[in-house]
């Protein structure tokens, strides 16, 4: 239920694994290029860097005994490869710079799939929007029915914020995921004078950012990928909460395409993908004020501290992920039942037209007669199960200022839309742009 196979696979200890080796064969390639160790030496360490000639379970339990599987790694390597290569393995290296550009690598593998379900959900929504751009229903505000809306607008919400937490992750991802090589201190010093250049060129081997200066301590990082992970996921919720509302029986203006049964009560259809992706997104938050409470680390290397990142990141990754996957097939196959938004806008008789009715007494009557005179109509309408029209029509104070045509226009909800139109083609000409952004 919370995880999808593309994100359980980038995030297996295998691929953890694999990450790890290939911040190996790298660097072990970019000093053969430095000229500071032997073509063959690299060749002969890549030749090895393949996580299928590992044991990770042996890894994994000699990992406890130092607090890094990096040593353990870097053992059974040096044993694999040929011996005027072994002293070549992880020149320079620390632990950490292993794990923390495998991590790295890890994060922008695991979110490929992501950002493909998130442009995908956004997709969708474009979709929603701009067929029901003129969709009649009610806005509600603190449960309440309050103004007339669309759904279009209610979707071109959706569109935006969708599109701007993706923009949020392609731009960590694009700016902010580094690599790091620092050595055990953060001065490259068993490199001497090289040790930036190696630090270049293993960026531009492994497809990521330079940074000014190693990060072993500082979490910046971490913590901006920590939050734009969790603004996606805020934003994933809120659609899922929208939509098991509008899907309750009393209100049933959507439904999701394949609702699941109950094991005791044949006649429901539950709203299935929204609770996972509720389910999933309520957990989100936790794991993100984890990585934040980690950031402040000790000096120029953490005793605790950056170890404790490790879990909640990889949880944080996969649960995102679940949501995205569930949020793409809920929009995919959602449900828009245009009747009953139309007869959920009618059920309180028109006194969600109150407002713009009270706003058309004013110039004649001043604005507090013209509130105090509306607020009775409006008392009448609920006492009588009448409409707001009707008793408009029927009120000789009201009709000593305005017409029929008068009273008609100041009740009819869709001449009360104000700029929901305008809004939804911002959204869908904003998103339109990203996209056109995004295939360049």
């Amino acid at each position: 239920m919370f995880s999808t196979p593309a994100t359980t696979a980038a995030l297996s200890g295998q691929a953890w694994l694999q990450a790890m080796l290939d911040v190996e064969n790298a660097l072990a390639r970019v000093q053969a290029r430095a000229g500071l160790i032997p073509e063959a030496a690299a060749e002969e360490i890549a030749r090895h860097c393949h996580a299928e000639y590992f044991d990770a379970a042996s890894i994994g339990e000699r990992a406890a005994s130092s607090a890094t599987p990096v040593i353990a790694l870097v053992r059974d390597l040096t044993a694999l490869v040929d011996e005027p290569a072994a002293p070549y393995v992880h020149r320079g290296a620390t632990s950490q710079d292993i794990v923390d550009t495998a991590a790295m690598l890890v994060v922008r593998r695991s979110t490929d799939p992501v950002l493909a379900d998130l442009r995908s959900a956004a997709e969708q929504c474009a979709g929603l929007a701009g067929r029901h751009r003129d969709t009649l229903m009610v806005a509600r505000s603190l449960l309440q029915q309050a103004l007339p809306t669309t759904f279009g607008r209610k979707c071109a919400g959706w569109l935006t914020a969708l599109t701007e937490a993706t923009a949020g992750l392609e731009r960590v991802r694009r700016e902010r995921l580094a690599v790091q090589f620092g050595g055990p201190a953060g001065t490259l010093a068993s490199l001497g004078a090289d040790g930036v250049r190696v630090s270049g060129l293993l960026a531009e081997e492994l497809g990521l950012t330079e940074p000014v200066v190693p990060w072993h301590t500082d979490r910046n990082r971490v913590g901006e990928l920590a939050g734009v992970l969790g603004t996606v996921a805020g934003t994933l919720g809120k659609i899922a909460l929208d939509v098991k509302l509008h899907a309750q029986t009393e209100v049933g203006e959507l439904a999701e395409g394949a609702s699941g049964g109950s094991s005791a009560m044949p006649h429901k259809r539950n709203p299935v993908r929204s609770v996972v992706i509720t389910a999933t997104t309520q957990r989100v938050p936790t794991l993100v004020s984890g990585l934040l409470a980690a950031m402040p680390q000790e000096h120029e290397r953490a005793a605790g501290a950056w170890q404790s990142e490790w879990e909640p990141l990889i949880e944080l990754l996969r649960l995102v992920g679940a949501a995205a996957a569930a949020t793409r097939e809920l929009l995919a196959d959602l449900r828009v039942h245009t009747d009953r938004m139309r007869s959920n806008l009618d059920l309180t008789g028109g006194v969600l037209m109150a407002e713009n009715a009270a706003s058309a007494l004013m110039e004649a009557l001043g604005r507090t007669r013209a509130q105090d005179l509306i607020t009775e109509v409006s008392h009448r309408v609920v006492e009588r199960s009448t409409t707001l029209r009707a008793e408009l029509l029927a009120d000789s104070s009201v009709r000593a200022v305005l017409s029929e045509q008068d009273i008609l226009a100041a009740t009819e909800p869709a001449d009360y839309l104000g700029s929901a139109g305008a809004f939804v083609d911002r959204a869908l000409d904003a998103h339109a742009q990203n996209a056109g952004g995004n295939d360049q």
